[in-house]
């Protein structure tokens, strides 16, 4: 990929965020909010926020859904067909080329899939029967962060010759 190709990829993914970002927070700020003032979720979403207006605002839960859903779902399948790409291309490689970009793709297709399906799941059906949903938001926000960090340790060859040496066959056997 050039250099200004991954420029302008960079710069509409900040662009897109920022101004889907923008059209929540200008959605939110002009609500009326009255009665109780905390959300019963780990994080303080749309979702949540929306229930404490004193508003109708079933029009707004319609638009974020709307937005929201299809933004994540043109993510996700822009991120497929660039891993369909991707492994098509390796037919043409080394057999063990192909077996170490495989397996690196596989792990970043399931981070994806962590990340995106309960995104997808969240935002895609109708807001009032998802949004109460908090282990979907805890997966899409906590756990696929706390397995990058791990996926991606256990990757890196150094570790993985460190964990060979400390967990080997004769290490094993000295604990017993």
């Amino acid at each position: 990929m050039s250099r200004r190709a991954c420029y302008i990829l960079v710069m509409a993914s900040f662009i897109g965020a920022f101004i889907h970002s923008l059209m929540q927070v200008l959605i939110i700020i002009q609500l009326p909010f009255c009665g109780p003032n905390q959300i019963d979720h780990y994080f303080c979403d749309v979702f949540p926020l929306l229930k404490l207006s004193c508003t109708d605002t079933r029009l707004l839960k319609i638009i974020i859904v709307t937005t929201t859903g299809v933004l994540s779902i043109l993510t996700f399948v822009a991120l497929v067909i660039s891993y369909v790409i991707i492994l098509s291309t390796l037919r043409t490689h080394s057999s063990e080329g192909c077996h170490k970009a495989l397996s690196t793709c596989v792990l970043h297709i399931t981070v994806v899939l962590m990340f995106f399906l309960p995104i997808i799941f969240t935002y895609v059906p109708m807001a009032d029967f998802v949004s109460n949903d908090k282990v979907s938001a805890l997966f899409y926000t906590m756990i696929t962060t706390l397995f990058n960090p791990l996926i991606y340790t256990l990757r890196n060859a150094d570790m993985k010759n460190d964990m060979r040496k400390e967990w080997g066959p004769q290490r094993l056997s000295e604990g017993n």
